[in-house]
Parts: structure tokens; C-alpha cells; sequence
């Protein structure tokens, strides 16, 4: 498992804030792509941002430290 961290005493899982940084990534990528118009060509929005934030999951996931992976 991934194991947890300590927040003023409270112990989180790494899992909760790997997928908070990832739902910043998917957020500031819909932006873009919304900006741009590119929603225009998707055929279902939501299913393409899932599967943008399951791809920033799996990012932020590979970015991680050996360490921090346990």
C-alpha cells in the first residue's frame, strides 16, 4: 500500500491527496480544452474528463518517490 501522512494529527491516506493533485491537473485540463473548444469534437464530455482525471491519477501515481510507495 501507499501508506498515509500526517495532517496536524489526523493520519490521511497518500491515495487522498494523490487523487486531490490529480483532480487540480484534470481541472486546470478541462480549462484549457474548454478554452480552445476542443469539447466540440468529444462525443461525451464526462466520460472524456473521467478518463482525463484517471490518467492524472495514474500521472501523479508515477511521479511519486520509491519511498513514498512503500
Amino acid at each position: 500500500m501507499y501508506g498515509e501522512f500526517s495532517l496536524y494529527g489526523v493520519y490521511l491516506p497518500t491515495l487522498l491527496a494523490v487523487m486531490a493533485a490529480a483532480y487540480g491537473v484534470k481541472s486546470l485540463v478541462r480549462f484549457a480544452l474548454g478554452k480552445t473548444h476542443f469539447y466540440a469534437w468529444v462525443w461525451h464530455p464526462a466520460l472524456f474528463n473521467l478518463a482525463v482525471y484517471v490518467l492524472a491519477v495514474a500521472g501523479v501515481l508515477a511521479l511519486l518517490p520509491e519511498v513514498a510507495r512503500g
